[in-house]
């Protein structure tokens, strides 16, 4: 179960298909970004593919030289974009491929305005989705939710890209969804509607014990996205913002130009591969190690080139070399960073402050300790209200709450009344009214001793104690022991068997600490693989904006990084 996988051989198939010669690669917003993040224009450009066009775009050139490849999302506008392409063809031939299922209509109005007999085929092939990690998906859609329902346009849409992933890992699922949470069973029963609806293309060679989709919804858990991270993937999240694997370092002091914005794709980058799940103090030992190799690699100034095969060895290495420079300033350049906003920002106190509050149940500590960095002229707004958040979602029905003169501190401090506002909006998105699980404070006994333990083995570091709510859900699943009186099967059927094939989505957004959650299971768990998937991929910005539309029930562009969606048909 590998969604980068699953991407890139339906990308290279497309290109395959197409046959030898010139091509084009004709997309849409979105899946240019499904493609950007598996393949770099240069592994493309391998292929033949020479040229990269939006099919929105309308000053393109004829190029009758070129054949086309239209990798396309089946939305109303693409169809009526490439009707309008096919009456004019700008190309010689073209392949056109959908990112999801397309109606038997629209093929004929396709099929109709294809008079000069230029298209040589037609197929859905299911990357409907972006994959983040090969075991990571997300749809990059932002404010899915009005209140506690769904926005009535991202339905759609989600569920789309969740069938698609389940195309694209060939997996026919039985279908477990929150209980608690409505939309949660409003996808559930959606996406078994197109699975029911599309029976010949779900039908899939049986396994001994069938796969499962677990459906879960981010309100249950609203501690996780509030987190400072100390790993290499989720810390650059936090702090700097991955967009499609891509960072903005425009606003780092003095950065050059040529880093301005840097990719950062473990597919085609070692280092970052290998780092991705590290701790940042790894990170930076590792650096340090990656520059050292990287001087001993170096060319000397006054390197010997007397020999025909000096010249040689040194021409057939720099190309290495020159990619090996670019990694080195790279991630110098990105962990340099990092490693200013900590000490700027007073993270690791701040981090500490944060980790007592998710994982330990001590009132009077915690609001000393919130206070006593709230006074800290140091702590940046966005901490300050972060501080807050935590202490009102984990204290929220505490007898003796100081969350007012919280809120009055943070007043005094300066900040918005906007960022004040979000305090209260996080209590109504995730706060005990709307929990369905036990996010805080273990009542029962065994639950107690097992803390209790936890507590005596002592943490391995004070930054990373807390884990996500879903590594006890999915700890519970794969012991079989996760409620069904919680967690219901969608029909009558139930899986008897420890499960295998496990897909989970979140609706809401995940985290990329959830990641690193799933990513530790596949490596411990012997049997079990587990995909993580999400309406997005959060870090404390993200995810309190997808709060306030939540909560403010306003609907605005809901895409991050394309358009509105419409319905599939």
């Amino acid at each position: 179960m590998n969604v980068t996988l699953a991407v890139k051989q339906y990308i290279s198939k497309m290109i395959e298909s197409s046959g030898p010669g010139m091509k084009v690669l004709l997309m849409d917003k979105e899946t240019t970004s499904i493609v950007s993040v598996v393949y770099t224009q240069s592994e493309i450009l391998q292929k033949e593919v020479y040229l990269f066009e939006r099919i929105d775009s309308q000053n393109r050139d004829n190029m009758k030289h070129l054949k086309a490849i239209c990798f396309l999302r089946p939305t109303k506008e693409n169809v009526e974009h490439l009707i309008q392409e096919l009456r004019r063809p700008k190309y010689s031939v073209y392949f056109i491929y959908f990112s999801n299922v397309i109606s038997k209509s629209e093929i004929k109005a396709l099929a109709e305005a294809d008079e000069q007999e230029v298209v040589a085929e037609v197929q859905e092939f299911y990357g409907d989705f972006i994959a983040v990690n090969p075991h990571l998906f997300s749809l990059n859609l932002q404010g899915v939710s009005r209140g506690r329902s769904w926005e009535p346009s991202v339905l759609p849409r989600v569920t789309q890209g969740l069938t698609s992933v389940l195309l694209a890992l060939k997996k026919c699922p039985m279908i477990r969804y929150q209980l608690s949470s409505d939309m949660s069973k409003r996808l559930a029963e959606s996406v078994k509607q197109i699975i029911t609806k599309e029976y010949e293309l779900f039908d899939f060679r049986k396994t001994e014990v069938p796969p499962l989709l677990l459906i879960l919804d981010r309100s249950d858990d609203a501690i996780t996205p509030l987190l400072n991270q100390w790993t290499y993937q989720a810390m650059v999240h936090e702090l700097l913002g991955l967009n499609n694997n891509r960072i903005d370092l425009s606003r780092v002091p003095g950065i050059s130009k040529d880093l301005r914005e840097v990719v950062l794709s473990a597919e085609n980058d070692e280092f970052y591969a290998n780092n991705l799940y590290l701790n940042f103090g790894e990170i930076g030992t590792n650096i340090k190690n990656l520059m050292e190799d990287f001087q001993k690699k170096k060319p000397k100034d006054k390197q010997k080139l007397e020999s025909i095969s000096d010249m040689k060895a040194f021409v057939d290495n720099y190309p290495q070399f020159k990619k090996m420079s670019g990694t080195v300033s790279k991630h110098v350049t990105v962990v340099g960073e990092l490693s200013r906003l900590v000490s700027e920002r007073q993270l690791m106190e701040v981090s500490e402050v944060e980790q007592e509050l998710a994982c330990q149940n001590d009132h009077s500590s915690a609001q000393q300790n919130v206070r006593r960095l709230l006074q800290n002229p140091r702590l940046s707004e966005t901490d300050a209200v972060r501080l807050v958040m935590l202490y009102a979602l984990r204290y929220e029905k505490h007898s003796s709450s100081i969350l007012p003169s919280l809120m009055e501190e943070l007043s005094r401090k300066g900040v918005s009344e906007r960022h004040r506002k979000m305090v209260q909006s996080v209590v109504e998105y995730g706060g005990k009214r709307v929990r369905g699980s036990e996010l805080i404070a273990p009542t029962d006994a065994v639950a107690i001793t097992k803390q209790f333990f936890k507590g005596l083995k002592g943490v391995e570091n004070v930054y990373t104690q807390h884990q996500p709510l879903l590594h006890d859900t999915l700890d519970q699943l794969i012991k079989g022991r996760l409620k069904d009186s919680q967690f219901p099967y969608l029909g009558p059927s139930s899986l008897r068997d420890r499960p295998q094939d496990i897909i989970v989505f979140i609706i809401g957004g995940a985290t990329y600490e959830e990641a690193l959650t799933v990513y530790n299971l596949n490596r411990t768990m012997p049997g079990v693989r587990i995909v993580l998937g999400g309406t997005a991929i959060h870090n404390t910005k993200s995810f309190l904006e997808e709060v306030m539309l939540s909560v403010s029930g306003s609907a605005g562009d809901r895409t991050l990084g394309g358009g509105r969606q419409l319905s599939r048909r």
